[in-house]
């Protein structure tokens, strides 16, 4: 009878637990970041306290290390035109002023229905890796 007892008041607290709502942080579930959805152009720009220079080179760097398949880098003009999840993408940057720039990345046939990591994992590694100062090495 006891363990009877006991099962029931189990069985009751799963129950009540279960009707409890679970509410979870939807930026950060990995599959809101590759399943393709609407993006706003605003989640495709950010500024970055960084030479224009840098920030290319950094952008090249980000899109090796994504494994993005890169098409074509214009220096000059501070393109870099690559290919994710099949579907072509351009980072622009941009100078804003002397210690300013923006990097800008779009989808190539501007339809914004794509997975937002892609842009935001680009993002992500000049965040992690773009404060560090470059460093002269000193010749041996």
């Amino acid at each position: 009878m006891e363990r009877t007892i006991k099962f029931f008041v189990i069985i009751l607290g799963v129950f009540i637990l279960g009707v409890i709502p679970v509410r979870a942080e939807n930026d950060l579930l990995l599959s809101n970041l590759i399943t393709p959805q609407n993006v706003n152009f605003n989640i495709c720009t950010r500024t970055y306290i960084l030479p224009q220079d840098k920030l290319f080179y950094m952008a090249i760097a980000s899109a090796n290390a994504n494994n993005f398949d890169v098409e074509e880098i214009q220096s000059k003009t501070g393109y870099i035109l690559f290919t994710a999840v099949n579907k072509q993408y351009l980072a622009s940057i941009v100078k804003v002023d002397d210690k300013h720039s923006m990097l800008k990345i779009t989808p190539t046939n501007n339809n914004y229905f794509f997975p937002p990591g892609v842009v935001l994992n680009f993002f992500r590694y000049i965040d992690l890796y773009g404060a560090t100062p470059l460093v002269n090495v000193p010749k041996v």
